[in-house]
């Protein structure tokens, strides 16, 4: 890799250029801008890459111990480079995660440091975050200001044990969050999420959902076109989620899911949903004894790691009552509210075709796909669904209870975005009952 700042002789951009020319031209189309010399976040990214690859060095020299202590959530360590810093929060604890999804150090390494550049993700979101993907598409990588870090960290140890105790969950998959710092001033911190929409080479309509209708709506790309648009719930209205046995499963899940946000007191939130037509081949394969074989493996054990061993303040197996409150975590108790984790509904496909296992009703766990990214992939009849929460950073505080009386006010009759946590996971999860079949 080349260090950040400095070109290349002559010879070897015009080599690049003509390299990467073509792909170029069709990732613009696609709303995805190769970040090359001439990006403005060129240089930015070539630190984060170098910074990233020294962090993964260690942690891939470093195994995992057989427990998650105290001191790993707490966990910052500070690598200093040549023309910057970077700081790693939560090492352990995102090593360890990363073990239980599958994902080797060797090929995170490999993704996120690769020579090929990064992408810019163009979004329409209301954030500033700055949008980065890996080249291969599989990971994300999000700038985030420095309060939703702190809310994540406040909560990481709560968040991993939601996924120890419900492994397919939807929830998005944090994988790492930093702090880069470049002198004198300038500092951003970002985290790396694994990409839903992966992979997505056929992938024929993305929508980006939150259960409500004003400013729901996105002009569709013109016909033919190969521009990348996510589209919102009313462009949805009308259509379904085909999933026949698997119904049940993804309702408890979203269910489970979104309770667990309530709980930290959080809203607008959205569900991303994607899909693309299953070939002939692949309808077969999901019926074939080999293929329920390795199927049932990666579902019940998907990896070895110290998340399914403990974590400090984990909750019992036996205990139905979710997840406690941690100390200045945000946090809230719903001992007066239905908790959806205390039911322990018949997993989708279960009887000849799945393994009789406690722990697969009591988690909720589905026969997943042999695929790279299965825990966010739905096969239907007829259609391959992509399935995940994302953005779960909004903590209803004052500012957001001034924002739902205003919009209250100017949108009277009309659903919108802005209400209260309880009442974004009710609307949320009856969209999902509402639009599956």
């Amino acid at each position: 890799m080349e260090p950040p700042g400095r070109l290349p002789p002559p010879s070897q951009r015009s080599v690049k250029r003509r390299r990467w020319g073509g792909l170029r031209q069709q990732w613009k189309l696609l709303g995805l801008f190769e970040i090359d010399q001439q990006h403005d976040f060129y240089g930015l990214t070539c630190r984060m890459k170098e910074g990233l690859a020294a962090a993964i060095h260690t942690s891939t020299h470093t195994p995992p111990a057989n427990d998650l202590s105290d001191d790993d959530f707490r966990s910052k360590v500070t690598q200093v480079h040549k023309d910057f810093s970077l700081e790693t929060f939560g090492g352990p604890v995102f090593a360890a995660l990363r073990a239980s999804l599958g994902i080797t150090e060797d090929e995170y390494l490999q993704s996120l440091c690769s020579e090929s550049c990064y992408l810019q993700f163009i979004s329409n979101s209301k954030s500033k975050a700055d949008f980065f993907l890996t080249n291969d598409k599989r990971f994300f990588l999000k700038t985030q200001n420095k309060r939703e870090i702190k809310f994540l960290l406040s909560n990481l140890k709560i968040y991993v044990e939601h996924l120890r105790k419900f492994p397919h969950s939807l929830l998005v998959k944090f994988l790492g969050v930093h702090r880069i710092r470049i002198p004198p001033g300038r500092k951003k911190y970002f985290i790396v999420m694994q990409s839903v929409f992966y992979p997505d080479e056929r992938i024929n309509a993305r929508y980006d959902i939150k259960g409500c209708q004003v400013s729901r709506w996105t002009d569709p790309a013109p016909e033919g076109s190969q521009i990348i648009v996510v589209l919102k719930d009313l462009n949805f209205e009308g259509q379904f989620i085909t999933l026949e046995r698997q119904r049940s499963w993804l309702v408890q899940q979203v269910e489970i899911d979104t309770g667990f946000l309530e709980r930290l007191n959080v809203l607008d939130y959205s569900l991303l949903l994607a899909h693309q037509p299953l070939h002939h081949d692949e309808r077969n394969q999901n019926l074939s004894f080999a293929s329920l074989i390795v199927r049932t493996k990666k579902s019940v054990n998907p990896g070895s790691s110290p998340i399914h061993a403990g974590v400090p303040g984990a909750v019992l197996d036996d205990d139905d009552a979710g997840p406690s409150p941690e100390p200045d975590s945000g946090l809230t108790s719903s001992q007066d509210r239905d908790d959806s984790t205390q039911t322990s509904p018949r997993p989708a496909g279960t009887g000849a075709d799945s393994p009789d296992i406690p722990d697969f009703r009591a988690q909720n766990r589905r026969l997943l796909p042999n695929l790279k990214n299965p825990l966010h992939v739905i096969d239907g009849p007829e259609q391959r669904y992509f399935i995940g929460i994302i953005d779960v950073f909004t903590v209803y505080g004052l500012k957001k209870r001034l924002e739902h009386l205003w919009k209250s006010l100017r949108h009277h009759g009309r659903s919108f975005s802005t209400v209260s946590p309880q009442e974004y996971s009710g609307r949320l999860r009856g969209w999902v009952r509402d639009h599956s079949e």
